[in-house]
């Protein structure tokens, strides 16, 4: 499909997305009324009030074209616990799980990519089965183990680096890295794990293909065809990996940010779903939807970049 075509798509991808958003919520159990009225929760005026202002007492429908009118305006409503607006509390978050995020993808692609490639080249031999055996250990761990064992090492043991909190970028940049490069190679290696067996998996096919033998039978060196003809092909695949694995990242590692402390997007879903703030749930999820739409935008632009073969499809 053509790049047009990719870009048509996001706008009923979003309108799909939302609707499924708006219509999974109503099943939630529990009135959101009932919380928000705290003490006077058996009072039915201040029940009745509450409904009318948060738009619960029209029919669903009706509810949500008020929602999504507001969304078009570029106003995603305001949070009922806080009664801030969420697209500034989004602001707030989005930057401190976008550094996590960012941070931890650059990790597993310099981990997974290069380990996937030696694995390939090195087949059945020791460092194929060492990177097999490394990728299955961050394929098995849980997150959150690690992370606790980290903490424990790194920072309680070692007293290297702090063990959670977070500093913002434009605060201070040393003691933010130093507050961010745990949580997010305990996230980068889980995918630095999928990265390497798809790489492994791809770079395999890849060498067995009719231009590579004839590239190195016209003599040329092997760590040229290995990475200038093998390599860049087998990368395909691996691309389209890498926009969903970077996606599931800046939608919010809750456990992670959990363990480690991190305010970003896991934690504020997280809350948000447990008082049944509706505004700020769906607020999130669409811009984490956008997000993956970009990001699958930004892959298909990549497959050009690295085969310009594609160009003439």
């Amino acid at each position: 499909m053509k790049l047009s075509g990719r870009i048509a798509q996001i706008v009923p991808t979003l309108i799909l997305v939302s609707i499924l958003v708006f219509g999974l919520q109503q099943l939630m159990p529990g009135d959101p009324a009932l919380a928000l009225a705290g003490e006077e929760r058996g009072d039915p005026r201040v029940l009745a009030q509450i409904r009318a202002q948060l738009w619960l007492d029209r029919p669903v429908p009706v509810q949500y074209l008020h929602w999504v009118g507001n969304v078009l305006r570029g106003n995603l409503g305001y949070s009922w616990r806080t009664r801030q607006p969420v697209t500034q509390l989004i602001e707030q978050k989005l930057p401190v799980t976008a550094q996590l995020g960012v941070m931890a993808f650059a990790i597993a692609v310099a981990i997974g990519v290069p380990a996937g490639v030696v694995a390939a080249v090195q087949r059945n031999r020791v460092w194929d089965y060492l990177a097999n055996a490394i990728g299955l250990a961050g394929l098995s761990m849980p997150t959150f183990w690690l992370g606790i064992m980290l903490i424990l090492l790194v920072s309680v043991d070692l007293e290297w680096l702090p063990p959670s909190g977070y500093v913002p970028l434009t605060q201070d940049l040393w003691r933010s890295l130093a507050t961010t490069i745990m949580p997010a190679f305990v996230l980068g290696y889980a995918i630095a794990a999928v990265l390497m067996r798809h790489t492994r998996s791809a770079m395999l096919s890849t060498l067995s293909q009719d231009y590579v033998r004839t590239a190195r039978a016209k003599g040329l060196n092997e760590r040229r065809v290995i990475l200038r003809h093998a390599l860049r092909n087998a990368l395909i695949p691996v691309v389209t990996l890498g926009a969903l694995e970077l996606g599931t990242l800046l939608s919010g590692a809750v456990l992670t940010e959990q363990v480690f402390s991190i305010p970003g997007f896991g934690k504020m879903i997280v809350d948000a779903v447990f008082n049944r703030d509706y505004p700020v749930v769906q607020g999130v999820v669409l811009v984490t939807a956008f997000v993956f739409v970009l990001l699958n935008l930004l892959a298909d632009i990549l497959y050009v970049l690295i085969n310009p073969r594609l160009r003439r499809a």
